[in-house]
């Protein structure tokens, strides 16, 4: 009797850490690996996938493309959780590219080159500047009203004979005559004068009667 009661003890014991070890399985499991029951559109968007032609893979890449978006959109969007269903439809886009080799010259469409609809930049009207102003010319000094016709000479020095208007006026170098021009120096076929109002000397000449 003692002996049939230990073994019934032992299987109670053995029973009881395999119903702990199962629980505990089943809890790690969930805890870990678990990531939901696959909805049933997944395979719908799986056997959508192949297309017959290269018109139908660019039309069902964008519909596939749209089925993993809208999954990654759900609710558990933020879920660090792998889901194998959104896996699934990413998995059944194909790319529908053109093909074209970006690194290769001889896989450049023939065809002719589209001429451009407008121009890169818009052209600007061509302003022509104005002239550049010239400096005004300052008007030349005015004429010294006065008329050399003879010398005379008296003493080694010689004084020049000057008519100003009727007036006959006598005088030698350094002599100032209607209180404005001053004779410079006095030679046998002209003379210098100068303006001192302009500050201006001029050469008269000797003038000859006919």
């Amino acid at each position: 009797m003692k002996l049939g009661t230990k073994v019934s003890e032992d299987q109670k014991k053995i029973a009881a850490v395999v119903v702990f070890v199962v629980i505990a399985s089943v809890l790690v499991y969930f805890e870990y690996f678990y990531t939901g029951t696959p909805t049933a559109q997944a395979p719908a968007a799986v056997a959508s996938a192949p297309a017959n032609s290269a018109g139908d893979a660019a039309a069902t890449g964008s519909s596939g493309g749209n089925a993993a978006r809208a999954v990654g959109k759900s609710s558990t969007a933020l879920d660090p959780t792998l889901h194998m269903e959104a896996m699934l439809v990413s998995e059944s886009v194909e790319y529908s590219g053109t093909g074209r080799n970006i690194f290769s010259a001889s896989s450049v469409p023939v065809g002719p080159i589209p001429e451009a609809i407008a121009a890169a930049r818009p052209k600007t009207a061509v302003v022509t500047p104005p002239p550049p102003v010239q400096p005004a010319v300052p008007a030349p000094p005015p004429p010294i009203p006065l008329k050399f016709f003879g010398y005379e000479t008296s003493k080694g020095a010689r004084q020049a004979f000057l008519l100003h208007g009727d007036d006959v006026i006598l005088a030698s170098a350094g002599d100032v005559v209607v209180r404005r021009y001053r004779v410079v120096s006095i030679d046998a076929k002209s003379i210098q004068v100068e303006d001192m109002q302009n500050n201006n000397n001029q050469t008269l000449p000797l003038l000859i009667p006919n």
